[in-house]
């Protein structure tokens, strides 16, 4: 059988050499505070600043004490380049220049896997207002099929492109969601689908 919480900081306490009480102390409580905890089950579960106090002083990891496990995190690479939702930002080859870190959840939620996802700035306004210039769109480059509705990074010769695109027999379609810009029609082997948006960040 598991130990609770309580036996798990009893035992801790033994091992340091300490008493519940001198615990109680140290957190600010009355003497009988962890005892409590301990053998009645009262509080239910240690306020989250005592728990970081007993673990600091313990040296164990807060989990031990009934915090919930931390969330994995995942380092997604953010590319060196804009993708351009206006009339195309000429590009070299991306690269990942920096990394920022996602919860594993949050990929999950985003249907990215981790060794697929990137991250990507958005610079013009020709998917307004789905997309403001300045957002950031996390790309899932396992993603390239062209089915269904969606929005797209695509590479047309130098310039790199975030558009929604249709087939048009041989050709590609790459349509902007700002009517002022009219549709871009390309040989299917002149454009590059580098992904799909899965998910768009925006500074409040």
């Amino acid at each position: 059988m598991a130990e609770t919480v309580g036996q798990t900081l009893e035992r801790l306490a033994t091992a340091q050499g300490v008493s519940l009480s001198e615990l109680s102390r140290l957190i600010g409580r009355n003497m009988a505070y962890l005892q409590q905890f301990v053998r009645r089950g009262t509080p239910r579960r240690l306020a989250e600043q005592d728990r970081q106090t007993l673990a600091r002083f313990l040296g164990v990891d807060e989990t031990l004490l009934g915090a919930a496990p931390r969330e994995a995190v995942v380092a997604v690479p953010y590319l060196s380049v804009a993708a351009s939702a206006g009339r195309g930002l000429s590009v070299g080859h991306e690269r990942a220049i920096r990394r920022e870190s996602f919860t594993a959840h949050m990929l999950r939620e985003a249907g990215v896997a981790a060794s697929h996802a990137s991250l990507i700035d958005v610079s013009g306004d020709s998917m307004q207002p789905t997309i403001l210039a300045g957002d950031r769109l996390l790309v899932d480059r396992a993603d390239t099929r062209l089915v269904g509705s969606g929005i797209f990074v695509v590479r047309r010769d130098d310039e790199l492109l975030v558009k929604r695109i249709q087939r048009a027999g041989a050709d590609l379609l790459l349509i902007s969601d700002n009517a002022d810009y009219a549709p871009i029609r390309c040989h299917a082997d002149a454009a590059v689908v580098i992904g799909r948006v899965k998910l768009l960040l925006r500074q409040p």
